[in-house]
Parts: structure tokens; C-alpha cells; sequence
């Protein structure tokens, strides 16, 4: 999902008719001004689905984040549920106790934004547009040998398919597999709260989006994976 996308995607999203309504007060994670709301519920999830490498934050004992893929069950509970791993030695591997409450927040496409690249070019200053989903409930650990099999097959699944490739996760031996399984603990977060920021200027005129999406499409594109991991390991022979 391009930035163009998303923000075409919000026409839709904004009169969606799966809402979730915002509880307000301490429950919520994210400061949200209501021109970048989105609560439509299919388009978060699909946000979710296609942005899947996410930051877990939790604060109990202490402040932990940790990045991780997950992968989303749209069918458990009213909003969702998600499902990811950690490693055991992980000390975040203790909030799994289904009492603590952990959010996972999932990053979409980002960038700076010049006064120059709207139609008015008047009184106006820089920013940054982002799009962000933030899902927050309840976690739960997922440790035993069956469950955390399937936890592992579907997470593969995902990215194999968006890959286009064929790796078969149920070809492994299951002894060298469940033996590298005894080092990580898997966890599901049923949603309870979820929560949609997408600042792409849709408050501007129309004058302005338009000529926006045309210097997006010329905008310079950040460093692909790639990229940074040919430089990273040219880097890496000079040390």
C-alpha cells in the first residue's frame, strides 16, 4: 500500500460502517486529532495485514519494546486477534501471563512533506506524514508444543505467500524444529482497543492533496532492504 493509496483508501475509510467508537481517557495510547481518525475496522485490518512487522510495548515491570512480526486473526473476538513470538529469554516474555496489557503498533509508509509540494504555497511550514494502527488488550502466552507449531505455520504461511515462495515449514524435522521451538514463547493479544492515525493531509484543500499525490510520486524513496544490507555488509569488511 503506497502512500497514494492510503490516502484515497480514507475517503472509504472515514464513512466506514464497522467503527469501533473510542472509549476516551487513560485507556487510549494515542493522541489522535479528529481529522486523522480512522476507525473503519476493515481498513485497519487491512493495514495491519499488509504492515505486519510491528513494535510490542509494554511497561510492566519495566518499559520493554520489541520488534517482531505477527500475523492477525480477523475472525477471534470483536476486533481481532494477533499472534506473534518472542525469545524466552526475552525478560518482555514474563508480561505473557494473560494479565498484563501490551500494545502492538503497527507502521505504515512515512515521510517529510516540504511547504513547496502544495498549490498554495503561502503560510505554510514542513511536516511529516505517517500513517499508524495501534491495537492494545491483554496477553496471553501461547507455549504449548501443538499450539505453538500452528502459532509458527501460520506466521510462515503469511510472508511465504506474499513472497511467492514455496518454503514448507511442515517439512522440517520435527526434532531439529521443536528443539529450536524450546527457545521462544508465542503469545495472542485479543484487541480490545484499536486505534487508527493516518495524518496524509486529508485536511488540506483539494488543491493541495492533488498536488501533494504528484510530488509524492517524485518523491526521494528511503533506502530498500536490500540496499541497506549490501551497505551494511560492505561496512561491515572495512571494520
Amino acid at each position: 500500500m503506497n502512500r497514494r493509496d492510503l490516502l484515497a483508501g480514507l475517503a472509504f475509510a472515514s464513512v466506514g460502517t464497522s467503527a469501533q467508537s473510542r472509549t476516551g481517557g487513560e485507556s487510549e495510547s494515542l493522541y489522535i486529532p479528529k481529522p486523522q481518525l480512522v476507525e473503519d475496522r476493515g481498513f485497519l485490518h487491512d493495514f495491519m495485514d499488509e504492515f505486519a512487522f510491528v513494535d510490542l510495548v509494554t511497561v510492566a515491570p519495566t518499559l520493554r519494546i520489541t520488534h517482531i512480526p505477527v500475523f492477525l486473526d480477523r475472525s477471534a473476538g470483536p476486533y481481532g486477534t494477533i499472534h506473534g513470538h518472542i525469545s524466552k529469554q526475552n525478560p518482555q516474555s514474563a508480561t505473557f501471563d494473560g494479565v498484563q496489557t501490551g500494545v502492538l503498533v503497527f507502521h505504515g509508509p512515512h515521510g517529510y512533506i516540504s511547504p513547496t509540494w502544495y498549490a498554495k504555497t503561502g503560510n505554510v511550514v514542513p511536516t511529516w506524514n505517517f500513517a499508524v494502527v495501534h491495537a492494545t488488550g491483554t496477553l496471553r502466552p501461547v507455549a504449548g508444543k501443538k499450539e505453538l507449531n500452528d502459532l509458527l505455520s501460520r506466521l510462515i504461511a503469511k510472508f511465504e505467500k506474499r513472497e511467492g515462495t514455496k518454503y514448507d515449514f511442515a517439512k522440517v524435522e520435527d526434532s531439529y524444529k521443536y528443539g529450536l521451538m524450546g527457545g521462544i514463547i508465542g503469545f495472542e493479544l485479543e484487541i480490545e482497543l484499536l486505534e487508527g492515525k493516518f495524518k496524509l493531509g486529508q485536511d488540506r484543500s483539494s488543491e493541495d492533496r492533488q498536488s501533494l499525490l504528484q510530488k509524492l510520486g517524485g518523491a526521494k524513496a528511503p533506502r530498500t532492504l536490500g540496499e541497506l544490507t549490501a551497505s551494511f555488509y560492505e561496512r561491515q569488511t572495512k571494520v
